[in-house]
């Protein structure tokens, strides 16, 4: 039995890593409920409130063998709105978790949750493979400080043989994500469709994006942690398959029965991706990965998942800061 902490335990991603890993693991979620809720937590997971940039004085304890770094100040448009916000926590915040974890001499893994928007020139064909050349003209602070996170992982696993491993995550989706002004395009969709309103899509809607469900990524994360000799790598997980926003769109508002349609807005300053696709070669070679969801089967389970919690997902909602609520299309 491992000893395992993660951090944004709470969230959308993170509750489902714990639920799967507390099945076999002792595991502890840490989270300062920003975005996340302990209701999305099985009992058998062990809960701390708090922040990560304090994580030495939360009285975790020591002796863990492996440290999933997923919480972070998500996402692009939220770091743009509050970039000192951003650094405080994506890159103060990881080099805090990265010393704690570097303390357990227990220590088997550290896994970090990198992104596949934060390294990759827009110039390189697709699908991204992990083998091209990073670039440094970033869009967001998200992106730059989230590129800053794998180099300090590189730095602790170069200086002090940490053992890390690095996942740059696409377009995730799937139940747990409660909808927000700074959450990702499906959840929100998904709660406009079911309220009759307008989908709004910024740009031409033919602009796509790599959409993996949320238990393939638990996967290719648990393949991460206990793969031996992967010491050091960084792997793409993605789905290859690149989705039109308005195909998007359309299969919601079929999905939820929404006449509304759709609404076409100017594309945000920062968004200057037109496509991006996953190359999942390596992590399917050296791990083993393989995603299996496909969007139709992955939008009609998250579709099911907040017709079952709609109440929670209200209450949320409003316990939410207004400046996160999402507000109407």
């Amino acid at each position: 039995m491992a000893k395992i902490l993660v951090t944004g335990g709470a969230g959308a991603i993170g509750s489902n890593l714990c639920n799967t890993l507390a099945r076999d693991h002792e595991v502890v979620a840490l989270d300062n409920l920003s975005s996340g809720y302990r209701w999305l937590l099985d009992e058998k997971v062990k809960f701390v409130e708090g922040d990560i940039d304090h994580v030495h004085d939360l009285g975790l304890g020591d002796g863990f063998t492996h440290v999933f770094h997923l919480a972070a100040f998500f996402a692009n448009q939220n770091s743009v709105d509050h970039p000192f916000e951003d650094l405080r926590v994506n890159i103060r915040g990881t080099l805090a978790v990265l010393e704690f974890a570097h303390r357990s001499r227990a220590l088997e893994r550290f896994v970090f949750a990198s992104a596949g928007c934060s390294v990759y020139d827009k110039k390189n064909p697709l699908p991204l493979k992990e083998e091209y050349p990073i670039t440094l003209l970033h869009d967001t602070p998200y992106q730059i400080s989230k590129m800053t996170g794998e180099m300090y992982c590189n730095w602790f696993n170069a200086y002090y043989g940490m053992p890390t491993v690095a996942f740059r995550f696409f377009n995730s989706y799937g139940p747990g994500e409660v909808p927000g002004r700074y959450r990702n395009v499906i959840p929100n969709f998904i709660w406009w469709a079911m309220h009759g309103q307008t989908l709004p899509i910024t740009g031409s809607g033919h602009e796509t994006r790599d959409f993996i469900f949320v238990e393939d990524l638990v996967q290719g994360l648990t393949l991460g942690a206990f793969t031996p000799n992967i010491s050091g790598e960084v792997f793409n997980l993605g789905t290859s398959v690149q989705t039109e926003v308005i195909d998007l769109a359309s299969r919601i508002n079929a999905l939820t029965g929404n006449a509304a349609g759709v609404e076409y807005k100017p594309k945000r300053d920062w968004d200057k991706s037109d496509k991006k696709a996953a190359d999942f070669g390596k992590a399917h070679k050296m791990l083993g990965f393989e995603p299996k969801t496909q969007i139709p089967e992955g939008l009609a389970r998250v579709h099911e998942w907040f017709v079952k919690h709609r109440g929670q997902i209200e209450e949320s909602q409003s316990l939410l800061a207004p400046e996160q609520r999402l507000v109407r299309a």
